[in-house]
């Protein structure tokens, strides 16, 4: 179950850094087209009149709706990516105070931090797909690109899910390994 949950993970990682290199071209190119916009109504329309007004006929410019794509588009990942940060204890850590704690008790928190972790991804999953209904129910569109609002809910609910998965297997994990007193995932292990 640790391999298949492992490469599902790896998987949800791998889409979330896709759809973040498509973000980054989107913006790169939205900037781009912002600034050559710019140039052509400015600088350029005072050097080459001809090249400017044909830049800008052509419509060079900032992508409409981008910031709208990038937002969807990074609520996605974060979800993408919380499936591996999970299975792998990635979470950032302050062990100042456990460091004093013996074995079993280090061994009983991290069990009940999965336990919670689990829970609030759940929780998150749940209210993800009631905004969404939510959203389709009553048809909001996004305000430039008028796309249904509910699409990127259901991007990020698909993240969620994945997420919540995760997290409730590694909580039953921590379960076990606390009861039993022997160690199934290690922490960090598979980065």
């Amino acid at each position: 179950m640790y391999k298949f949950m492992l490469g599902f993970s790896r998987f949800m990682t791998m889409l979330g850094g896709l759809v973040l290199v498509a973000l980054i071209v989107l913006t790169v190119l939205s900037i781009a087209g912002r600034l050559l916009n710019g140039w052509a109504h400015g600088v350029l329309n005072w050097l080459l009149p001809d090249f400017a007004s044909w830049l800008i006929s052509v419509g060079v410019g900032p992508i409409n709706g981008d910031f709208e794509l990038v937002e969807a588009g990074i609520a996605f990942a974060v979800f993408a990516f919380l499936p591996l940060c999970q299975i792998t204890a990635g979470h950032a850590s302050v062990d100042i105070f456990a460091s004093f704690l013996p074995r079993g008790a280090n061994r009983f928190l991290r069990m009940a931090i999965e336990v919670v972790f689990a829970l609030v991804l759940v929780v998150i999953a749940i209210q993800l797909y009631s905004g969404m209904i939510d959203k389709l129910k009553n048809g909001e569109t996004s305000f430039l690109l008028a796309y249904p609002v509910w699409w990127a809910y259901a991007l990020s609910l698909f993240g969620a899910i994945g997420a919540a998965v995760v997290g409730v297997y590694m909580a039953i994990v921590r379960i076990i390994e606390f009861f039993s007193g022997r160690v199934i995932v290690a922490d960090g292990s598979e980065v």
